[in-house]
Formats: structure tokens, C-alpha cells, sequence
């Protein structure tokens, strides 16, 4: 990839941040070699003097970047033009067959089992996931997880953004053998990282398991303002919230409270905007509920992702069902690929 010796205020801040198109992976900070950037405000900023080392827009998922290339150096191939919600080995639906995952799963808990699955044989020593911070309620927050207690803690989805990459920074610190959970957009930036040939991070980092994502919501407008404030559901009660044609709030007395989605439209992230990518094209495993209950369905996309899968497959912790029985999931995959794109 060519290496542009461009600042960060010529190169990232001008043509990303200042133009709202920063995704706020933080990707950018935690490659910076000379500690110039910090993170504040779910953005990139110079804490001090930028050294122009050219590093931090080879790793950008808005800056310069080429799909093609990137999907060149993932699979060997671009995706071919039918391949709407882009390359694969196979698609399945799925779930978790451990009774403490599906307690707290978001949908058929296939993350949360593979991680499990991993973490128990040995596969990897630790999972950059998101968890709920201790201060606000249902707010997400980058974790490094390390046992089987940390991963059942950070089930489920949280609708804002976690800018788990700042996760990723302390887990190859401390840990040889690191998963990692993410958005589309994140995916993207670990990619380009390892096409920069960052090997702090690389070398350490075993899996890639995509989130499929349409969009996230500010906390701040989706939380605070309209569930907290407008609906009166205290947030320390909200046990889950998943999105169904609608948002389902699900308190932890059992009740439920459902929101349009055209009532929560007004606080998703701008930036979302700027993103083409729905499956997690770029991953080794891309996961998402697509309308399914109790499901999820598992796009395996990778060589690496398919030895994982297989794995957790053979030694019982997840069951799987055929495609074919879900057409409806399928065909919703497609639609919001092409949407996204």
C-alpha cells in the first residue's frame, strides 16, 4: 500500500474528522507510534506535535480505501459482482448449545460460543469484545476478556458504539493469542493494519468476527434522551434491546417495551452514513439476527474461519440448521447488503 508522509491534520483530520466521516474506530491512535493522537469525544485529536510518519491514514477505514484491494490481500479475489453480501465458504444458522451462553445471548449466542469454544482449547488467551461500563448503565464499552466469566459478561449487543481497537491495544501488550470482535468498519481498519504490516498487532491476532451492523446509535440521543427520558425507563433496569422490524426493550422485571424504528432514526450516528459494508465482509466469521429468534446466521468467510467454526461444530458447542430452512434471513441479508453498499 502506498505510504502517504502526509500529517494527520493534512491527511485524517481535514478529510475524515472535520468532514463527519470518522467512524471512531480509533484505529489511528493506538497505531501511532509517537503517542501523538488520544481519543476524546469518540474521536481522534493531537495531543501533541504529529511527526508525519505516515502511518495513520494507511490504517483509516475512510481514508484512501480501496475495497478491492483489501478484499485482494483477505481472499486472493475481489468479490465477484452476484456476491452480494460478499465472499464466503459457507452460510449456515446457527447457535449456542451452552445453557449459560443462551441465558444471556443476543440471538442464538454463535460469538459468545465460538469465543468460548477458543478460549477453552487453547486456540486464543483472550477476546477484545465489548462489555457494559461500570459507571452508565448499557453503556458499551472496549474489554480484553480473558475467562469464560469475562465473555458470558459482555454477551449480547449494545446499539452504541464501542471503540473496541483501544481494547486491541492493551490485549497485545499481554496476551499471544488475541480474538477479535467487531463492526464492519473495525474489521476494515484491522485489515489495513495488517496490510501496513504492523506486526505489534498482527502477529498476535489469530480471528476476525464481524458483526453484521446497519448502523449505531448515539447513547446520549437513543438512550438518555428517548428511553430514559421520553419512554421513563430507568436505564439501570434495561436487561436487553434488540432490533426486530422495531426496537425491543427488554427490562429486567420481564416487561417489554417496543419502539418504531422511525422514532430512533433522528440519533444514529452520522457517520454510519459513510459506511458500505453491512455483513462484515472482510471477516473470518461475520455473524448477525437478521429477523431469526434463538438463531444466528454465520457467514464463515475465511480458511482461519472455518477451522474455528468447524471446531466449536465438532465438539457440540454450536448446532446449525441449513439455510435453506430460513429463507426469509437470507433474503433480508441481501436486501441490507445492497442497501449498505
Amino acid at each position: 500500500m502506498h505510504l502517504d508522509k502526509a500529517s494527520f491534520e493534512d491527511t485524517l483530520q481535514r478529510k475524515v474528522v472535520l468532514k463527519g466521516k470518522c467512524f471512531g474506530c480509533s484505529a489511528c491512535v493506538i497505531v501511532c507510534p509517537y503517542a501523538s493522537l488520544d481519543f476524546a469525544e469518540g474521536k481522534p485529536r493531537l495531543a501533541k506535535e504529529c511527526k508525519i510518519c505516515g502511518i495513520c491514514p494507511r490504517t483509516c477505514p475512510q481514508y484512501k480505501s480501496q475495497l478491492s484491494q483489501v478484499e485482494g490481500y483477505v481472499f486472493d479475489r475481489q468479490r465477484k459482482r452476484q456476491e452480494d453480501f460478499g465472499i464466503y465458504r459457507r452460510i449456515i444458522v446457527a447457535r449456542a448449545e451452552d445453557d449459560r451462553v443462551l441465558k444471556v445471548c443476543q440471538d442464538g449466542g454463535v460469538v459468545t460460543a465460538l469465543l468460548l469454544h477458543a478460549l477453552a482449547t487453547g486456540l486464543i488467551d483472550s477476546a477484545v469484545v465489548s462489555g457494559i461500563s461500570e459507571r452508565k448503565p448499557f453503556y458499551p464499552v472496549p474489554k480484553v476478556a480473558t475467562t469464560s466469566e469475562d465473555l458470558l459478561a459482555c454477551a449480547g449487543t449494545r446499539y452504541s458504539y464501542s471503540p473496541n481497537l483501544l481494547a486491541l491495544a492493551e490485549a497485545v501488550k499481554n496476551h499471544t493469542s488475541v480474538v477479535f470482535v467487531g463492526t464492519p468498519c473495525q474489521i476494515l481498519a484491522l485489515r489495513k493494519i495488517q496490510m501496513a504490516g504492523l506486526k505489534k498487532y498482527t502477529t498476535r491476532l489469530k480471528f476476525l468476527i464481524g458483526l453484521m451492523c446497519s448502523e449505531c446509535f448515539t447513547y446520549e440521543g437513543l438512550m438518555e434522551r428517548h428511553i430514559q427520558e421520553k419512554l421513563g425507563i430507568n436505564l439501570v433496569n434495561v436487561k436487553k434491546i434488540n432490533i426486530k422490524g422495531k426496537m425491543i426493550v427488554t427490562l429486567k422485571n420481564g416487561q417489554v417495551q417496543t419502539i418504531p424504528l422511525t422514532e430512533v432514526k433522528q440519533y444514529v450516528r452520522k457517520s454510519c452514513g459513510f459506511c458500505g459494508d453491512f455483513s462484515s465482509e472482510l471477516a473470518d466469521v461475520s455473524a448477525g439476527g437478521l429477523g431469526l429468534n434463538g438463531w444466528t446466521f454465520t457467514v464463515i468467510r475465511t480458511e482461519k474461519g472455518e477451522e474455528l467454526f468447524s471446531s466449536a461444530e465438532k465438539a457440540g458447542d454450536v448446532k446449525t440448521r441449513s439455510v435453506g430452512e430460513e429463507p426469509n434471513a437470507l433474503s433480508l441479508l441481501r436486501k441490507l447488503s445492497q442497501k449498505k453498499r
